[in-house]
């Protein structure tokens, strides 16, 4: 099968030129491929060369990006602005920070469509996939009036506006607590399974990534360590700097924290399963519903 993303690339910025030095990554078309780092590793590095945005923040990035079989690194400015939002979407951290606040929901709905598309689509079927009220009331309201997982999960409306077969999802449940974490990773894993969207889901919360993530890669000191399937990831870990990750949490037992892990994660995975509500499949399933704490920093 064709990759739907293939990259081989070094990034860096003025006086940090080595953040990411040969990263070379596959996704699958309708993979969810998680990318574990620390904090400055490089994660968000790799976000912004994909949307050929780095050079925003003076980056530059060498080497290879295709995406459907274009090297995004030789498109123009015009063929980018073409591809992002349409074909590769982002769902950012901090979902509040991410929404314009002086502007209605339905604006910004409107103003993501009309970027690409002209007129103006019945917005009812998006807001249902997503769990949010299908009403004109809603769309009348602003950021401020939202929950930040009823943020997150409109951030994640927006970035399903096009059909895009590729998510960016930059530490999406960052900002969340534990219950809406599980709810964002359920909805995550079913928009997957229904509309076959390939999903980069970036963290450095392991939870999250045994929930939801069939392979697992691993960046350290601006490379990639290790890159498996989540089940020998999490249970066989070949890398010292991976064992070190797992064995940096310090509520599970030390010996058993990445089966631990596997565990918790395959209770989350049956919260996106028919009638999705993930806490109530977390209290029938006996799962304590308190944080798993990332990995230190």
């Amino acid at each position: 099968m064709t990759p739907l993303l293939q990259l081989r690339i070094s990034a860096g910025y003025p006086g940090k030129p080595d953040v990411l030095r040969e990263v070379s990554l596959e996704i699958a078309p309708g993979e969810i491929l998680g990318f574990v780092g620390r904090s400055g590793e490089g994660k968000s590095t790799l976000i912004l060369s994909i949307l050929g945005l780095l050079g925003l923040k003076n980056g530059t990035c060498q080497g290879e990006i295709l995406f459907a079989g274009r090297n995004l690194l030789t498109l123009n400015g015009k063929q980018l602005r073409e591809l992002r939002g349409r074909h590769i979407a982002l769902v950012p951290q901090s979902p509040l920070a991410a929404l314009n606040p002086s502007l209605r929901l339905g604006t910004q709905l409107r103003e993501a469509w009309r970027a690409h598309q002209p007129g103006e689509p019945d917005w009812k079927p998006l807001l249902e996939s997503v769990s949010l009220p299908a009403e004109e009331a809603f769309l009348r309201l602003y950021p401020r009036n939202l929950s930040v997982g009823m943020a997150q999960r409109f951030l994640i409306a927006m970035a399903l506006l096009h059909s895009p077969s590729l998510l960016l999802a930059d530490e999406p449940t960052s900002a969340l607590d534990t219950i809406t974490q599980a709810e964002i990773l359920a909805l995550f894993r079913r928009l997957n399974q229904e509309r076959g969207v390939g999903i980069l889901y970036i963290s450095h919360d392991l939870a999250s990534v045994a929930a939801l993530c069939s392979r697992v890669a691993i960046l350290h000191q601006g490379q990639i360590a290790e890159c498996a399937p989540a089940q020998e990831i999490f249970r066989t870990p070949r890398h010292p700097y991976t064992r070190k990750l797992i064995e940096a949490i310090p509520e599970l037992p030390r010996r058993e924290a990445g089966a631990d892990l596997l565990h918790l994660g395959s209770h989350l995975q049956q919260a996106a399963g028919p009638g999705g509500d993930a806490l109530q499949q977390l209290q029938v399933a006996h799962v304590e519903p308190v944080p798993v704490p990332a990995v230190k920093r």
